[in-house]
């Protein structure tokens, strides 16, 4: 299998983690859609990352899906819950919640590098104060647990931290340790994981 991505993006950073959580053979190559010679729009009618591409050229896209996918190729460990409905809803919406602070902070981001004069700054606020209102839901939900949910690490662990880094990528004045504490010492112990170390060094 062959990743396509970028090192920032938060969406890519969950489908690697899904990766090397799951310890599967995989081949990691850097391809911003934006930059001339990109394959990802070759392989993604959407253009976007990430883009997994199977050993037969079949393209998996987005995030989501891929994770997903990634998830029923062994059980080493079970990212998503197999036998329990509402706990899997449970997974499952935790990683709409973690991506749902990605798309806003995206946007946010998005809206920060064009002209000023081109701005707007209500889609900004708009944007921040959704982020606002997902972490502090975040830290309602997770309150004292040491996983998102269950006992042992599941997607939703590795969706919120892809969220949590992007954060302190693009918006490093948003201090959301010192406003929810339980999450940043749960993000405290995620950070030290293998495979954590491993997307936030490249």
């Amino acid at each position: 299998m062959k990743l396509l991505g970028t090192d920032a993006s938060p969406y890519v950073r969950k489908v690697r983690l899904v990766l090397l959580e799951k310890n599967l053979p995989h081949e990691y190559l850097v391809d911003a859609p934006r930059d001339p010679g990109s394959h990802v729009a070759q392989v993604n009618p959407l253009g976007r990352i990430p883009a997994l591409i199977l050993d037969d050229d079949t393209c998996v896209y987005d995030s989501p899906v891929i994770a997903e996918y990634l998830d029923t190729l062994n059980d080493s460990p079970a990212l998503i819950p197999r036998g329990d409905a509402l706990a899997r809803m449970r997974v499952k919406r935790w990683e709409a919640l973690a991506d749902g602070i990605m798309d806003s902070a995206v946007a946010v981001r998005n809206e920060r590098i064009r002209p000023e004069e081109k701005q707007e700054p209500n889609n900004i606020v708009i944007h921040s104060n959704a982020v606002t209102r997902a972490l502090t839901h975040a830290s309602e939900l997770l309150g004292g647990h040491e996983w998102c949910e269950g006992d042992t690490i599941t997607l939703a662990d590795l969706a919120l931290a892809s969220a949590l880094v992007y954060l302190d990528l693009r918006q490093p004045e948003r201090d959301w340790r010192i406003a929810h504490p339980n999450l940043a010492a749960w993000f405290a112990r995620i950070a030290v994981r293998p495979s954590m170390q491993a997307t936030l060094s490249t």
